[in-house]
């Protein structure tokens, strides 16, 4: 089904369900914010929203995902919610959106909650952890594991209500300009990576940078950076990585489930009457798994092109370097959960899930590929 179907489709459905909420409603003056800047809202006009994003203006997969969400809420409240993107750099920059909707600058961001780690470093649980969760695991613990509610209660105290509003599935392991047989070939390499993955690398040697993707590229050429990861083959290609990259490496041990992040002022949201939160809820949800749907079909044929146009050497880390990542990314997460105690909570709920996933993911998930590779290769 093509997207503007699938949300007309979901519009028609959420309307009737509004229509029986409000059918016996009386009609009420509708509320307006008087806190200092906080965004004024008359909820019985149309509202204008802005959403800042931390992604190039329409980039493939993660800006058209941020357009996407907000042509939900649009079609999805019947127009009653109109929303305005603007890409990294238009209103802030890309590493601003947290502090840009806190603050009711946007009513809505969309990023990845490891960016904004400076802010508190348990946000980072909720996009990705080495070794951790993969996309299908982290929708099962925001959505049924108690995820949401830890995250609702990090984010409180900034005046956010945060939302699961994307997914990459698995990441790729990043672009090299020299092939990675040991551990050592990472010491002094100074790699583009954000979260704990950099942390994890920094221990091993190497010196990380978090860069917006914007800047990747132009970091690699000019030798500003020696490495990068991305997401996978579908941004990568678009990037352009196989022109100053040679090896590209998997599997992504970093980012083995990237969650992307919706944000909405807080005031904002709870000033929506309880159909319009709903909807917004919806739309997030909806989002989440229409972009993983994207990946999932768009990556296959990217790395096609990459490999058999672009001449890309595609390589795995060697069995002996994937277990003293795994080894320093363990070292690393019980770190943060023994030094701060909101990440500790948020850890031990985290650890709880991965275990009790992983008896299943072994024999369901796991064991089908197994399966499946015996007749298909």
């Amino acid at each position: 089904m093509e997207r503007r179907t699938l949300v007309k489709a979901a519009a028609a459905s959420v309307a009737l369900g509004a229509a029986a909420v409000l059918a016996g409603c009386e009609k009420k003056e509708s509320p307006v914010s008087t806190e200092p800047g906080a965004p004024m809202l008359n909820l019985g006009k149309t509202q204008q929203w802005k959403m800042v994003t931390a992604w190039p203006k329409n980039f493939p997969g993660l800006g058209t995902g941020a357009n996407y969400l907000a042509q939900l809420i649009e079609s999805m409240t019947g127009g009653r919610i109109k929303v305005k993107v603007y890409g990294a750099g238009e209103l802030v920059p890309a590493f601003e959106v947290f502090d840009a909707v806190a603050k009711g600058t946007a009513e809505l961001g969309h990023g990845a909650a490891y960016y904004w780690k400076g802010k508190t470093e348990a946000a980072q649980f909720f996009t990705t952890v080495p070794f951790g969760l993969n996309a299908q695991e982290m929708s099962g613990w925001i959505h049924y594991g108690g995820g949401q509610q830890l995250w609702d209660e990090l984010y409180a105290p900034f005046g956010l209500k945060p939302f699961g509003a994307g997914n990459t599935g698995v990441q790729m392991g990043g672009w090299f300009n020299k092939e990675i047989k040991s551990i050592a070939d990472l010491k002094g390499l100074k790699m583009r990576m954000p979260g704990l993955g950099a942390e994890v690398l920094e221990r091993l040697g190497a010196t990380p940078v978090n860069l917006p993707g914007g800047e990747i590229f132009q970091s690699l050429q000019s030798g500003a950076i020696d490495a990068t990861e991305w997401v996978g083959p579908y941004n990568d290609l678009a990037f352009g990585f196989y022109k100053v990259a040679k090896y590209y490496y998997w599997p992504g041990w970093h980012e083995p489930g990237s969650v992307m992040e919706g944000l909405v002022n807080k005031k904002v949201f709870e000033a929506l009457s309880p159909d319009l939160q709903a909807i917004i809820t919806a739309a997030m949800r909806t989002a989440y798994e229409d972009m993983l749907a994207e990946f999932t079909a768009r990556n296959s044929s990217a790395l096609k092109t990459l490999v058999g146009e672009h001449k890309v050497q595609l390589k795995r880390f060697p069995d002996e370097v994937l277990k003293q990542l795994g080894q320093v990314s363990k070292e690393v997460v019980e770190g943060l959960a023994a030094k701060d105690p909101a990440a500790k909570k948020i850890y031990e709920s985290f650890e709880a899930f991965r275990k009790s996933a992983l008896s299943w993911t072994q024999i369901g998930e796991e064991g089908y590929s197994l399966a499946r590779a015996l007749t298909f290769g």
